[in-house]
């Protein structure tokens, strides 16, 4: 197998919106340290996303040293953090910092995205489009697909690959000037089964950086897929 490499790390400290590219990173059983800490809400208790609201796009989500997330450099529960995120969606809307499971699902589907350039270069987008956490370099094509049902090592830590990501409407908006392609998704569904990228778990916690060796590896026995995670 091709030497595999981390190209990007990326994590969202505010769900649906723009993140931030990390050099390190902190993986913990929740996923990436400081990933979808915030949530947009609608008064009744709905998550906002960027299927409906692209707009959230435009802004930026960061997390600041001391781990208190940011909406285009302001601190979250600032009210003019609220006011732009309120003209990027809706005037009623308001922002929730996840606590716990009765705050909903903090994540659609599990805890990870990791992209291969492999797969990128089949669609021929930006690879931003698919908003991963971990970015692949090396990989051939489609191998992406292979890895289903098995395992990644990077340094310390062993991340688990359940399937191929389904996509959504989301992957139609360009990430940084927002101009939507209607054609992207249907090439989605037409030449890749409606899936680009990974849905992945963690199985061993630990530090991963840019640059660092992936192996493709098996999952360890007695270890399955977790629930839809709430965590």
């Amino acid at each position: 197998m091709a030497d595999l490499q981390v190209a990007e790390l990326w994590r969202y400290p505010v769900k649906s919106l723009r993140g931030e590219q990390l050099a390190t990173a902190a993986l913990t059983a929740d996923g990436l340290h400081g990933d979808r800490l915030v949530h947009v809400r609608e008064p009744n208790g709905r998550v906002v996303t960027s299927r409906y609201r692209p707009g959230l796009l435009g802004l930026e989500g960061s997390l600041r040293e001391d781990g208190v997330p940011l909406i285009d450099g302001l601190q979250w529960d600032d009210p003019r953090a609220l006011a732009r995120v309120q003209a990027a969606s809706a005037s009623d809307v308001f922002l929730l910092a996840f606590a716990g499971v009765d705050d909903g699902q903090r994540y659609d589907v599990l805890p990870l995205t990791v992209l291969s350039d492999g797969m990128a270069s089949e669609m021929g987008v930006d690879h931003r489009r698919f908003r991963p956490n971990i970015y692949v370099r090396g990989v051939d094509g489609r191998t992406e697909r292979e890895w289903a049902g098995r395992a990644l090592r990077i340094g310390s830590a062993l991340i688990g690959v359940w399937r191929p990501r389904p996509r959504c409407v989301m992957t139609t908006f360009h990430p940084i000037t927002l101009a939507q392609d209607p054609t992207i998704l249907r090439r989605i569904v037409r030449e890749f089964d409606g899936a680009i990228a990974l849905d992945c778990w963690v199985i061993e916690p630990g530090e991963i950086s840019a640059g660092a060796r992936v192996t493709v590896t098996e999952i360890p026995e007695g270890i399955e897929v977790p629930r839809r995670s709430n965590a």
